[in-house]
């Protein structure tokens, strides 16, 4: 009898769980509000729920569980850190919590490394050791596979690529305050406010507390020259980001997803553009491929049950690959 995974995505709006086959076709899946508000107790036991109801119902045997999480985790331990969007979770082991509840192995992985896992076993990065997801979001995020292994360090923390940082002006900043949504919001409103000219004011029926990265993403999309030109200064921002990365890690791929990275072009030109100006030498980028991530919404699910086979992220990618009829 052939077994199953099951993934779980726990994210500050909702919990979803997927039944998946061991090649990380999903057969099964649901998904309910977090409601973190009720508190942890309230919240985990909605998970473990969650979880029940996409079980096999037939006997067939579960291989494990794997679980995406918000901000830093712990993966070697199971630890949930500092979650930022989950009111009342602070090294919360949720690893040994699920375990005790159902009795097989557990892995817990932070949401963009597991989507980096995904996309380097099955999605736009299959076939390469050397890869970088980024998610240009409403924060940006990071997982990071070096020479066919996701980059975890000590205790797991490691490839927080949004919390790079850097010096604009003589304000300490990151990456993430400078480029992600709400710095793109906050800097249009605060453009706006000084007396620029945008559609913005009118998408938002001039509120302009309702202006978000959404909005300049969608005045980009009408050819509005003051978000357009957001967009060209983030895009600036991120490959001088990249190219950090670029000199430290010489991967041999960038994936890109997230609702920032739907700007297209406004963002990427410039992006490519910084990456030529400042890279140390060409050998950088000359064969870089820089691509859109390929799996979508289902990108976390399919990455925290790719947690299992790769036993927590230290397996190699392209072995795990092969194994599973991938390579």
């Amino acid at each position: 009898m052939s077994e199953v995974i099951i993934g779980v995505d726990l994210g500050g709006t909702r919990v979803r769980a997927a039944r998946l086959d061991q090649q990380l076709n999903i057969l099964a899946r649901e998904e309910t509000l977090t409601q973190d508000k009720e508190g942890l107790a309230a919240t985990l036991e909605r998970i473990k729920g969650l979880i029940r109801s996409v079980l096999p119902k037939d006997g067939t045997p579960v291989t494990g569980i794997g679980v995406s999480a918000p901000g830093p985790t712990n993966p070697i331990t199971g630890v949930v850190v500092a979650p930022p969007n989950l009111k009342g979770w602070h090294n919360v082991p949720l690893g040994d919590i699920l375990h005790e509840a159902f009795d097989v192995p557990v892995y817990v992985g932070n949401d963009a490394n597991v989507a980096g896992l995904a996309e380097a076993i099955c999605g736009a990065g299959r076939g390469y050791r050397h890869l970088i997801f980024i998610t240009l979001s409403t924060g940006i995020g990071s997982g990071i596979i070096v020479d066919g292994r996701m980059l975890l360090g000590k205790a797991g923390l490691a490839a927080e690529a949004g919390h790079m940082i850097m010096l604009v002006g003589d304000r300490v900043s990151t990456l993430e305050k400078e480029a992600a949504g709400p710095a793109l919001a906050r800097k249009a409103r605060a453009r706006i406010e000084k007396g620029e000219k945008s559609l913005m004011r009118d998408l938002v029926g001039g509120d302009l507390n309702e202006l978000s990265g959404m909005v300049v993403g969608q005045a980009v999309q009408q050819g509005d020259p003051l978000a357009l030109d957001l967009a060209r200064e983030a895009g600036f921002i991120v490959g001088l980001g990249m190219v950090t990365l670029l000199h430290t890690f010489n991967p041999e791929i960038l994936l890109f997803g997230g609702g920032v990275s739907q700007l297209g072009e406004p963002l990427f030109a410039p992006m490519r553009e910084a990456i030529r100006q400042y890279a140390i030498d060409s050998s950088y980028w000359e064969d870089l491929r820089i691509e859109p991530v390929a799996l979508g919404e289902n990108v976390s699910i399919v990455g925290a049950a790719a947690l299992v086979p790769t036993r927590g992220g230290v397996e190699d990618v392209t072995e795990v690959a092969t194994k599973l009829g991938m390579g």
